[in-house]
């Protein structure tokens, strides 16, 4: 006790001084981010009329950006389509900026995230306002999507994030033990990001707080759908690089249309793209060209797995909020709901009782469960792809209900629909809907879920429910996709510190977590002397040039003593190899 007494004193004495240094507040300052024109209140006459999105490209041939809210239609404003020689004006300025922003310290960068930080805590309902303006979520659904996953990405990054691009130490093996080897981690330049309008805030951030903490610069293409709250974000960002003495153009967001892309693709040094299926393929015929590295996050048609052994009415309500989370404003979600035989209708009806009391309508009046769609005329595909299953032998059992809706915005809503008797040969259970639409299908053995599960061209992420956790877990490890949550759902984009991706048409390569961060890095091997000047690298005799006659035997013998299986006959290669080379020494000194 006497040895230990002393160990435990001084490890109390520890976390009280930790605890201690928690209590003083850390000297962060605030930043003023202009937002008078983005309040509904300061709207200006012309800004606020009725707003008729034109058809086909028209709108890319005036080479304007229109911006509007998807719930009311009110006119937002609108932004230039720049040309691609502004885009590589753009990017030039970046990696101007960039040559400076690498020599920054790791203290100046958290110090860069703190600033963020403190913002968006401070002015969460403007930020979720903007993001529900601009895409027709709700606000409950920004808070949670775009205010919580970006300040668990910012607390991550500022606990662990200097950490994982510290240079890492590996073994050497047995050839090179008079060395030391390591990985470092360079910035690789100017980021080029391609983000969706699903999530206005955290697409933004999430690749610019991964790209500007490693060292890069980022330019970033937003959504022609999202560019009015994106430009405002951009606001908050450049006034706390201000505010940290860091290089202007640092991080620049550009506005545009396809071209736009295109051009940011050709001279970006990496690639991360956030959309669907069909323009990644074109992202990544662009980037072969350059031979620049992409990171792919495309589309999901995530399965929502439920067993027979599961408390129904808690999982029911997860498997709605699953579902309105694909409301098309929000992330792909899960697409398909199997559920086990026996529980099958009491599940049924449990999902009916929730889905006709929820509502869609203007999500600002903050009484509506889920806002307005997105995209103009994503109402009527999602209209088809239903009109398509029942056809095929579905059922509509419950749909939720629409509020009051302002004049010619009709055709932006959904309300939240549930089916059943649905199968494979429907378009709803093989193409990504990205809308409020629940097809609930039976299954009879945990080998037909699995199957089922993995009949798709898509491989996101899955969610599997089950009173025994080794069940579920066993159901989640064979289903092929890069995210899979047990006994629960999205809950890995909580936790930062694991990547996110899929396979198959959902994409490749991750963002996020460790992986995310050091994708983008140039990921470079060092060796170098352990012992140096003491010990170098010295080519043995039977093998300098002009080669001896035994230098193979030498070799021979070489491999034996380092990787044989048997230590005796390691040791007797050993012995070979000092032969060898004694003999050779001596026979240059003959000669000399």
């Amino acid at each position: 006790m006497a040895f230990w007494w002393p160990l435990i004193v001084i490890a109390f004495a520890y976390g009280i001084c930790r605890f201690l240094l928690m209590l003083i507040p850390l000297n962060v300052p605030s930043i003023d981010v202009d937002s008078s024109d983005v309040l509904d209140g300061n709207q200006t006459q012309e800004n606020s009329f009725i707003y008729v999105p034109p058809r086909g490209r028209q709108q890319q041939q005036d080479r304007k950006v229109q911006c509007y809210e998807p719930a009311t239609m009110k006119y937002l404003g609108y932004f230039p389509a720049l040309s691609p020689a502004e885009v590589k004006e753009r990017v030039a300025q970046a990696r101007k900026a960039q040559k400076i922003w690498a020599k920054s310290s790791f203290k100046i960068r958290r110090q860069f995230l703190r600033i963020l930080l403190k913002y968006i805590i401070e002015h969460q309902e403007l930020i979720c306002e903007v993001s529900s303006r601009d895409t027709g979520k709700t606000m409950v659904d920004a808070s949670l999507g775009e205010i919580m996953t970006t300040c668990e990405k910012i607390t991550w990054l500022l606990s662990e994030g200097e950490k994982w691009l510290k240079p890492e130490y590996r073994s050497c093996g047995r050839s090179m033990l008079h060395k030391k080897s390591k990985v470092e981690f360079h910035p690789l330049g100017v980021i080029g990001a391609v983000v969706s309008w699903n999530y206005p805030f955290h697409n933004i951030f999430n690749p610019m707080l991964a790209a500007v903490f490693s060292g890069n610069s980022i330019v970033i293409k937003v959504s022609e759908h999202a560019s009015w709250s994106g430009c405002f974000y951009f606001r908050i960002i450049q006034a706390a690089l201000a505010a940290v003495g860091a290089p202007e153009n640092l991080v620049d967001i550009i506005t545009g249309f396809a071209e736009t892309g295109e051009a940011l693709v050709s001279s970006a040094d990496k690639i991360i793209f956030v959309g669907s299926p069909g323009v990644g393929k074109v992202i990544m015929r662009n980037a072969a060209n350059t031979l620049v590295p992409v990171t792919l996050e495309l589309g999901g048609k995530d399965a929502f797995i439920v067993c027979e052994d599961v408390d129904v009415p808690q999982v029911a309500q997860i498997a709605v909020r699953a579902a309105l989370q694909s409301s098309g404003q929000n992330c792909a979600g899960a697409e398909r709901f199997y559920v086990h035989k026996d529980i099958h209708s009491s599940f049924v009806s449990e999902i009916t009782k929730i889905v006709k009391s929820v509502s869609a309508g203007p999500p600002l009046l903050g009484r509506y469960d889920m806002g307005a769609i997105c995209l103009q005329e994503h109402s009527d595909r999602l209209q088809n792809l239903v009109n398509d299953a029942l056809d095929k032998g579905a059922e509509i059992i419950a749909r939720g209900s629409v509020g009051h809706l302002c004049e010619g915005a009709v055709d932006q809503y959904f309300p939240p629909t549930v089916l059943v008797n649905v199968n494979h040969t429907m378009k709803l259970m093989q193409e990504e809907a990205f809308g409020p639409i629940m097809p609930i299908m039976k299954f009879s053995t945990d080998e037909e879920v699995v199957r089922l599960a993995n009949d798709s061209r898509y491989g996101l992420g899955c969610a599997v429910f089950s009173g025994k956790q080794h069940r579920a877990k066993d159901i989640a490890s064979q289903i092929h996709c890069g995210v899979a949550a047990i006994n629960d759902f999205a809950s890995n984009y909580m936790c930062q510190s694991l990547p996110f991706g899929g396979v198959k048409d959902s994409g490749f390569g991750r963002f996020a977590g460790i992986e995310g961060l050091r994708a983008c890095c140039l990921v470079k091997s060092v060796v170098e002397d352990r012992w140096w000047p003491y010990i170098k690298t010295v080519i043995p005799k039977p093998i300098q040039y002009p080669v001896s006659e035994n230098g193979f035997d030498f070799q021979i013998s070489l491999v034996e003593a380092l990787y044989g299986l048997n230590i005796w006959d390691r040791l007797r290669a050993l012995v070979n190899v000092l032969k060898i080379v004694s003999d050779q020494n001596a026979s240059s000194n003959k000669r000399d």
